[in-house]
């Protein structure tokens, strides 16, 4: 007997609650028909020959219930089911999308790859703000390494019951069961056993605290501070020098005595008066000089940044 008609052709997403009610949800998907095999293979070639979107919709959602069974293995990483479903949904319309009915295999066994491998992936990017599993070793070593650990805890007496870190026998056995070396079960039990650290205090303003950022920022590498060192090493550099070319001789020789030259006793260089009398000008007349050919440096500084 054919189920077609237990889903609206119009829209059969129109019946499924929202993810937010959770339990409406999870009651909604269980009164989903399930398909015949050939009803399966029916839909997938239609969907495979004409891309037939209400072919692909029926494969999606007689399947929902596959994801709610598969999310339930994964409760146990704190994130919200409703969550974990979403992403293993993700994953079961990309199964859908490539599922060839030629091969023999049914659908809910091509696609619980997908689904576990969606969810997979939003655990590693949400169960810590900094990611423990990167590589695909790693990630295959993060999931089979909490699943033993939980195995040995319910096979454990009561006295070890509460225990976080692992014996060296239990090292020992984890790294022969899963083929890998000693040191990488000691790596990833140290990065899962680590919480996440706040770099800023999470305290009131009136209190005091000390958090990572304190100790871990280096403001000699800051890009502003950076930008702002160069800029200064060039004005102080090169940019002074070609500010002092866009000068006179005698415009140049004052703003030298005045502010570049540094005498043996820390003296400093002429003064005003000592300018005047060598020019045989006022003191008065030094300090135009001087202000004209500050302003025309400042101008040749300006052109060089």
């Amino acid at each position: 007997m054919t189920t077609h008609n237990a889903i609206s052709v119009r829209d059969p997403w129109a019946m499924l609650p929202s993810l937010g009610n959770l339990d409406a949800y999870i009651s909604s998907i269980n009164h989903m028909p399930m398909l015949s095999a050939s009803e399966e293979q029916d839909y997938a070639r239609r969907l495979r020959a004409s891309g037939d979107l209400e072919a692909a919709s029926r494969l999606v959602l007689s399947h929902l219930r596959l994801v709610v069974s598969i999310s339930r293995q994964y409760l146990g990483y704190g994130l919200p089911q409703g969550d974990l479903i979403q992403e293993g949904n993700v994953g079961l319309m990309k199964a859908v999308k490539r599922y060839d009915p030629e091969q023999g295999v049914r659908l809910v066994s091509y696609a619980m790859h997908w689904i576990k491998a969606e969810i997979h992936e939003y655990i590693l990017r949400n169960w810590r703000m900094v990611k423990v599993a990167t590589t695909k070793a790693q990630r295959k070593l993060f999931f089979n390494l909490r699943s033993m650990k939980h195995q040995l805890k319910e096979g454990s007496d009561d006295s070890q019951t509460h225990r976080n870190s692992l014996t060296e026998a239990e090292v020992a056995h984890m790294a022969r069961e899963l083929n890998v070396k000693r040191e990488e079960v000691l790596e990833m039990e140290t990065r899962m056993s680590g919480g996440d650290v706040a770099l800023e205090a999470q305290v009131d303003d009136d209190s005091e605290s000390f958090a990572p950022i304190a100790y871990l920022t280096d403001e000699s590498h800051e890009p502003t501070r950076v930008l702002e060192s160069r800029s200064r090493d060039a004005l102080s550099g090169d940019g002074i020098t070609r500010a002092l070319a866009a000068l006179d001789e005698r415009s140049r020789r004052i703003v030298e005595e005045r502010w570049l030259k540094v005498n043996d006793d820390s003296s400093g260089g002429m003064t005003l008066h000592d300018l005047a009398a060598e020019y045989g000008v006022s003191a008065e007349r030094i300090r135009q000089i001087e202000v004209a050919a500050m302003k025309k440096m400042r101008k040749a500084l300006s052109e060089t940044t």
